[in-house]
């Protein structure tokens, strides 16, 4: 029971007021652009590696570099293209060659999480901003949806399972910015994820979806909101809810969307194959939610909680390679691996873009503890499916992995590669809500088609 001191803000706020949903912001009037894509991919799975993601043992081994550090400790292995190496980490993606366009030349200047999470996603060189700063560049996700015509019922972008923090700090470059609060793509958890050691450590738009709450339920708690606003037209802040409130409802009433939720109504043996962690579940996850009508969906993969320089997380400072094989290796190989087979076997990849970001690379010297620092001079990245032509590698690092020795690019490039992808005019211009006019992105297509 809530007093009668309670406010209807606070229980609109609260997890009570909508099956956990948190509303923190207000939504402003939806315009969405005239702009439609024509390009081969109907949506797009991200998957970001939080932490910066060794590139030498991954997409870009060095077996022949001309010190210990820059090989590190793990050989290469020939894939299913000739020619191109993986790491020996990730015996299942180096099948998966064929599928896979890889960058080795991606490069940018911000050399803390904040401002490699902000140029990953954004695009766009780092302002400073807080995480929920309306002046912040949005997010590729926030962006894409954008541009999308959503199936009736789906939300136009998720997020999973959680936002990305580093000491404390929630990180920019994840959210709608310029676009409005309409635009910050819904976060929610895995079904069976519990973030944090437990610790729920939400903000903005999010959605505990209750799989198993009745449809009945749902509408009670509905109609006693209704009642608790009052006269809409003279609650014209309550009005700005109308659009997320009736986007949550129908993601619990869209059968689609809640079965979408729902793994255990996933085959067992695909279940299996992705694997019984957070990073197999998301990663499951994303394509159940794709296959249902979202057009976009961002996924923090790895083993386990990525987020906060705690657990399992790419951030190898120290212990670098004990991690990378142990665990983080092993997880990314298995549930990527996975994705592109479902993917694959449903017929869906012709038409579903997956492109991988990180916050940067490693450094070609270890450190003091074992580990590979920050390093954004150059790092790796791919994209699979959508109309990019698997089985090649775009640009090159020196050899020791430091710097781009050939086509060096940028997150602008890589962006406006989604973008052609996705049937997006990477110079349409967009703009916010004081009227101000913006180019959604100053990078150039890559030759991936």
């Amino acid at each position: 029971m809530f007093s009668l001191n309670f406010s209807r803000r606070d229980f609109l706020r609260s997890s009570i007021g909508l099956t956990g949903l948190t509303i923190p912001t207000f939504l402003q009037a939806k315009a969405r652009s005239s702009i439609a894509g024509s390009g081969k991919a109907k949506s797009c799975i991200v998957i970001y590696c939080w932490g910066g993601i060794g590139h030498q043992e991954t997409f870009d081994p060095k077996p022949d570099a001309p010190n210990k550090d820059a090989r590190g400790e793990f050989g290469a292995i020939p894939t299913a293209t000739d020619g191109i190496q993986f790491g020996e980490l990730i015996p299942n993606l180096a099948k998966h060659s064929n599928k896979l366009a890889i960058v080795r030349s991606v490069h940018h200047n911000a050399g803390a999480h904040s401002g490699g999470i902000y140029y990953s996603l954004t695009g766009k060189a780092p302002t400073g901003g807080k995480a929920k700063d309306r002046t912040n560049w949005p997010s590729l996700t926030a962006m894409i949806s954008r541009f999308q015509d959503q199936t009736k019922g789906a939300p136009p972008a998720l997020r999973l399972p959680y936002n990305m923090y580093d000491n404390g700090g929630l990180m920019p470059g994840q959210f709608g910015g310029w676009l409005g609060s309409e635009y910050d793509p819904i976060l929610i958890p895995t079904p069976a994820g519990k973030p944090f050691g437990g610790v729920s450590r939400t903000t903005g738009r999010e959605l505990a979806l209750k799989v198993s709450m009745k449809e009945d339920r749902i509408m009670n708690r509905l109609e006693l909101l209704k009642k608790l606003e009052g006269d809409k037209n003279t609650q014209s802040e309550y009005q700005l809810l109308d659009q997320f409130r009736q986007t949550a409802t129908n993601m619990l009433l869209d059968s689609s969307i809640s079965d979408a939720y729902d793994l255990d109504k996933e085959d067992p043996r695909i279940r299996g194959m992705y694997g019984d962690h957070i990073g197999g579940q998301g990663l499951l996850l994303a394509r159940r939610l794709i296959e249902a009508g979202v057009p976009v969906v961002q996924v923090c993969a790895g083993a386990g909680d990525l987020a906060g320089g705690a657990g399992d997380n790419w951030d190898t400072h120290r212990d670098h390679f004990p991690k990378m094989k142990k665990r983080l290796l092993p997880v990314f190989d298995q549930t990527v691996s996975a994705l592109l087979t479902d993917l694959d076997m449903r017929g869906m990849l012709d038409e579903t873009l997956v492109i991988m970001l990180t916050d940067f690379g490693r450094t070609p010297k270890v450190n003091g503890n074992g580990g590979r620092d920050h390093h954004p001079a150059v790092y790796s990245l791919f994209f699979a499916g959508g109309g990019i032509q698997g089985g090649q590698v775009y640009g090159a690092s020196d050899n020791k992995a430091d710097r781009p020795k050939e086509n060096a690019c940028t997150p602008g490039d890589i962006h406006a590669t989604v973008y052609k992808a996705m049937g997006i005019d990477h110079r349409a211009e967009l703009h916010d809500k004081f009227g101000r006019p913006f180019i959604i992105c100053d990078g150039d297509p890559l030759p991936l088609f």
